[in-house]
C-alpha cells in the first residue's frame, strides 16, 4: 500500500500517481466560504436555542442549553477542518469508458459511472462557485446522479463536452 504522502502527490499536470485529477487550489476558497456560511447559520440557531432555552423549551431547557453549545463546538470544528480534508481527498478521472470520483471527509466514497449509463450531463454555477470562477458537472444516469464539484469553469465545460462526445460515440458504435 502506498504511503499517504505518495497517494496525494501531484505532478506538474495536476494528476496523482494513480492517474486522478485533483482540484485547483481556488476550489479550496469556495469550500471555506460555503463552510463559513453554514457555520454562521448553525451558530445563530445554537446561540438562540441556548440563550432562549428557558422561554422556548421550558422544562427541557436544562438539556437543550448544553446540547446547543456542544452542537455549536462540534459543528465549528468540523466546518473549519472539513474544507481542507475535502480538498485533499477530492479527485476524479475520466477515461474512454468511465467516470470516477473519489471524495469524502469522514466517509470516503468512490463513485464509478460507466459512460454507457450516462443519460444527461449538465454544468451549473452556484453563487459561491461563480465568485471563484468554478462550476459543477452533474452526470445523470438511470441509477442516480454523480456530481463533479468545484471545477474551474473551462474545465467543467471540457469535462461535460468529453462525456457527451463519449456517449455519442458509444451510441453510434451500437448502430
Amino acid at each position: 500500500m502506498k504511503d499517504v504522502a505518495e497517494q496525494f502527490r501531484v505532478d506538474e499536470d495536476g494528476y496523482t500517481s494513480d492517474g486522478y485529477r485533483r482540484l485547483e487550489p481556488v476550489s479550496r476558497k469556495s469550500m471555506y466560504l460555503g463552510s463559513a456560511i453554514w457555520l454562521i447559520i448553525i451558530a445563530v440557531v445554537c446561540i438562540v436555542a441556548a440563550t432562549q432555552a428557558d422561554t422556548l423549551f421550558q422544562d427541557r431547557a436544562v438539556y437543550v442549553r448544553p446540547a446547543a453549545w456542544i452542537l455549536l463546538v462540534v459543528s465549528a470544528v468540523y466546518l473549519l477542518v472539513s474544507p481542507e480534508v475535502r480538498y485533499r481527498r477530492y479527485r476524479y478521472r475520466i477515461d474512454g469508458d468511465k467516470l470516477e470520483v473519489r471524495k469524502g471527509v469522514i466517509t470516503i466514497t468512490h463513485e464509478l459511472v460507466p459512460v454507457e449509463r450516462i443519460h444527461q450531463v449538465d454544468v451549473s454555477r452556484g453563487p459561491i462557485n461563480r465568485m471563484f470562477g468554478l462550476a459543477n458537472v452533474t452526470v445523470t444516469t438511470a441509477g442516480g446522479i454523480v456530481i463533479l464539484e468545484y471545477l474551474e469553469e473551462d474545465v467543467a465545460e471540457d469535462v461535460a463536452s468529453k462525456l457527451n462526445e463519449s456517449v455519442v460515440r458509444m451510441l453510434k458504435e451500437r448502430e
